[in-house]
């Protein structure tokens, strides 16, 4: 065993009595190892049961003959971040959370790892780390909050972020806001709709590093107690059997995971992850993967955002392992339960139709993720069509441009943005947000306030898995490094055309390279982790990974 390196022989001492400093026995320095990397704080919706999962964990190594140690990793509340400087920190915080993982794994001699966590960055920082590492392990995600009810209805999150652009148009009062807000989020977990925690947790599941049912398994659920016990118990056996993260993924693992992703229509930061991931394990994902498999697999699942349906429907119609059994082109490949892919997708049976369509009756006949082109994104942009209505699917309209969230929010919420707009907000990716910062005020604003279908958003930050509308992020070359977003002026025309993957700007060539000459990109004056990851991220089109 690998923690025989700080437990075995006479030189190891002073090891054995650090261990038993802490409760080791000597029956236990026979025993693997095994850490718990746990998410767990009280600030974030999703991470607040963690504690009492980690227990069940812990009872399920104990049981199989391990030693559990747990320790903490760090997790940022999207929702809260939102709208303000702090949202610069999200999606850097996912490269924090895998070198720590890494630094505490690698130091202490693991024999495995159970990573254990819920959210939109920290889900996917864990998957880097488990690549990157390659020692045996589990991923056990927290589980999604139930929706609130109100006025006998289900309402999400999203609802109250939405709530604000309609109280700004008038649609509903000052009071009616309070009791969304009272109502929306009933207790823990990660936000209710296909957003971008629960997408990646489906993920997971596809590639193989969590347990059947995972993701769907609600965070107040027994059915989630369940499973973390049983991860818990399955890691040891992982360890014992030498079964390690790169014996289970592979590229086909990944195309399977694109395969889902399309199916259900998740958000579009899994292009960002699952291509940050992929690179962790040495397979390459680009864009014209997502783009390939986008037009070969149809859309089944209206989930919201842009659907009727929470992630509470989709566990009751079968979950995940349901969802698999219409895919077709699946590779078999292994998962850390011992069933293949394709074993768990064919013992699943679909409960209900209207939230799992069959492949003859889609949603849309391609899938919910677009990936577009052109002389606004010649390196890619992303679009999440799932939540795109067929009116919005070619929108034409003229560019009114912010170099700031904050700017595009004012103008909005100020009703400075009406019908035929094209909102463009640049100064807004990896490196010049920096960490593109998630835009979900001013896209909630837009809906709230009546416009989904009449105005357009182009950034070359990112949305929230909550956004829906035609809203085309991650548009590469970022303004900062000279993109062509960072030409455009008020009144330009701009086309989209999402069937035809398409995003350009009516401007001849001429007028293009005669702007690039005297264009200057705005540079923001950085300290701390922030210039460091403005320095050496990449760009948005290549996972915004650090190099």
């Amino acid at each position: 065993m690998r923690s025989d390196e700080v437990k075995k022989g006479i030189a190891r001492t002073p090891h054995r009595a650090l261990l038993k400093a802490v409760g080791v026995t000597d029956e236990d320095m026979g025993k693997p190892f095994i850490g718990i990397a746990n998410a767990w704080n009280d600030i974030v919706p999703g991470h607040k049961h963690l504690r009492d999962l980690a227990e069940k964990v812990r009872q399920g190594i104990r049981g199989a003959g391990g030693v559990p140690f747990e320790f903490g990793v760090i997790g940022i509340c999207d929702g809260v971040a939102m709208g303000h400087e702090g949202m610069q920190y999200s999606l850097p915080s996912r490269e924090i959370i895998a070198d720590s993982i890494e630094v505490m794994a690698e130091a202490h001699r693991f024999d495995g790892i159970v990573m254990l966590g819920t959210c939109d960055k920290i889900v996917p920082g864990m998957l880097m780390a488990a690549l990157r590492m390659n020692l045996p392990c589990i991923v056990l995600t927290g589980g999604p909050m139930l929706p609130g009810r109100l006025d006998g209805r289900d309402i999400t999150l999203i609802t109250s972020f939405e709530g604000v652009g309609s109280l700004q148009a008038g649609k509903i009062t000052p009071e009616e806001l309070k009791r969304i807000e009272d109502a929306c989020c009933p207790g823990c977990g990660s936000c209710q709709g296909l957003y971008t925690a629960n997408t990646m947790a489906c993920m997971t599941e596809a590639l193989g590093l969590s347990l059947p049912g995972c993701a769907t398994a609600h965070a107040v659920s027994a059915g989630k107690e369940r499973l973390a016990h049983d991860s818990g118990r399955r890691i040891v056996e992982l360890v014992n059997a030498d079964i390690k993260p790169l014996d289970i993924v592979s590229r086909a693992s990944f195309e399977n995971a694109i395969r889902l992703d399309m199916t259900i229509g998740g958000s579009t930061n899994t292009v960002l992850h699952l291509t940050a991931i992929a690179a962790e394990g040495g397979v390459r994902l680009g864009l014209d993967d997502f783009d390939r498999i986008s037009k070969e697999t149809p859309h089944l699942c209206h989930m919201g955002p842009g659907g009727p349906y929470s992630m509470k429907d989709l566990d009751e119609a079968g979950g995940i392992p349901a969802v698999l059994s219409q895919i077709k082109g699946l590779a078999d490949v292994p998962t850390v339960g011992g069933s293949s892919i394709l074993a768990i997708a064919k013992a699943a049976k679909v409960l209900n139709r209207e939230v799992i369509r069959s492949p003859d009756n889609p949603v849309h006949r391609t899938g919910g993720i677009s990936i577009l082109y052109g002389n606004l994104a010649p390196e890619g942009a992303v679009v999440k069509s799932g939540a795109v209505t067929e009116k919005m699917m070619k929108f034409t309209g003229k560019a009114k441009v912010f170099d700031s969230e904050d700017d595009v929010t004012k103008a909005i919420l100020g009703k400075q943005i009406g019908p035929g707009d094209v909102v463009v907000v640049r100064y807004c990716g990896p490196r010049g947000g920096p960490g593109m910062p998630e835009m979900l005020g001013p896209t909630s604003a837009i809906a709230g306030m009546g416009l989904s279908e009449s105005v357009a958003l182009i950034t070359d930050g990112r949305f929230s898995g909550g956004t829906r509308g035609p809203c085309i992020g991650h548009v590469s070359p970022e303004a900062v490094d000279g993109g062509p977003i960072g030409l455009l002026r008020d009144g330009d025309v701009v086309e989209i055309d999402i069937p035809g993957k398409r995003v350009d700007v009516k401007l001849s060539q001429a007028e293009i390279e005669a702007r690039k000459k005297t264009f200057v990109p705005k540079r923001k004056q950085l300290r701390g982790y922030l210039a460091r990851y403005a320095k050496n991220v990449t760009s948005a089109s290549t996972g915004s990974l650090i190099r």
